[in-house]
This record gives structure tokens, sequence and C-alpha cells, in this order.
């Protein structure tokens, strides 16, 4: 059976990601119930750092001039950190990856997706950055791109990004 598909469209085009459910079932799961409950829907980027990642599901990023942005959690809690050994997926370009405190267990509901190969934030190598990646941004690069060159000020986009709608097929 593939794997899931989530569709997300913003205002600045529509991509689409595979989510890794057969190899991070944990925080695949979680990342689908919140985008099928609607929770995503409306939400901005919050932290776009070009040449890094841009960063998003923060539920105070509703509003995109709100200072709280990138604290907030999610309305289900954190998750289990998940990292399955037979599975060590690398947070490359394009990929979906759990944002957390720095802290074990501290994800919940934001996520970002790597601009460039940023190794040392996968949670199989040493130091302290633990982000387990959960998906692949499949279709829509040029969108993704977009949002990453979105001019920014303390890496908050200066145009706000809206993530209209997220949905999820296969799940």
């Amino acid at each position: 059976m593939p794997n899931p598909t989530a569709r997300f469209e913003t205002s600045l085009g529509t991509f689409e990601a595979e989510i890794y459910l057969d190899k991070m079932p944990i925080t695949a799961r979680n990342f689908m119930d919140l985008a099928k409950s609607g929770f995503y829907d409306g939400l901005h980027f919050h932290r776009v750092i070009k040449g890094f990642m841009i960063q998003f599901g923060c539920p105070y990023s509703r509003d995109p001039n709100d200072p709280r942005a990138g604290t907030g959690k999610s309305p289900k809690g954190n998750i289990q950190d998940e990292h399955p050994a037979e599975h060590k997926l690398s947070n490359e370009p394009l990929t979906l990856s759990m944002a957390n405190t720095g802290q074990p267990n501290s994800g919940g509901c934001q996520f970002f997706i790597n601009a460039v190969h940023n190794s040392y934030l996968d949670w199989f190598t040493p130091g302290r950055s633990k982000h387990p990646v959960f998906g692949r941004v499949t279709s829509g690069a040029d969108v993704v791109a977009a949002i990453e060159k979105t001019p920014t000020v303390d890496d908050r986009p200066t145009t706000p990004v809206t993530m209209l709608r997220i949905s999820v097929t296969g799940y």
C-alpha cells in the first residue's frame, strides 16, 4: 500500500508531499490527524531562513504578527520522539521534519521543510538537535523555493505566507 500524500495549498501556490507512514508512524499520524482536523488551515509560515528551512504549524501564527508565533503547542500535546534504527532518514532538501524545543519528546504540531541538507539536525548524528524526518516534497518544489525566498525581518516573512488548506489522501 502506498504512503499517504499531503497537498499543501498556500498563498504562493501548491505543493505535495509523501508522508512516511510506513517508516515514521507516530509522527506521520500526528501530522495527518492535525491536517485532517483543519488545524493547519489559515496558519502562516512563521520562520523562513533562506538556505536553511521554512517552518510552519504554530497555532499562534494564525495572526502572522503575533509575537508568540513559533512558541505554540499542539492541541493534541507533545508526541514521543521517533528514532527507528531501521529508518535513518536524513534532513535532506525538501524533507519534512518535526520541530521541537530541543528537549526529548517535545514535538507536536510544528514542522519544517529543509531547504538544504541539514545533516546536523538528524537524530542519529552527534549533537543536541534531533529532528525526525517524516515526509518529502514530491511536487511543487518551486513553491517551496518561493516561500524560502520570501523577504523576512527577524526570520518572519514581511508579506505573510498563508497555508490555505492541507488535505491528505490515502489515510
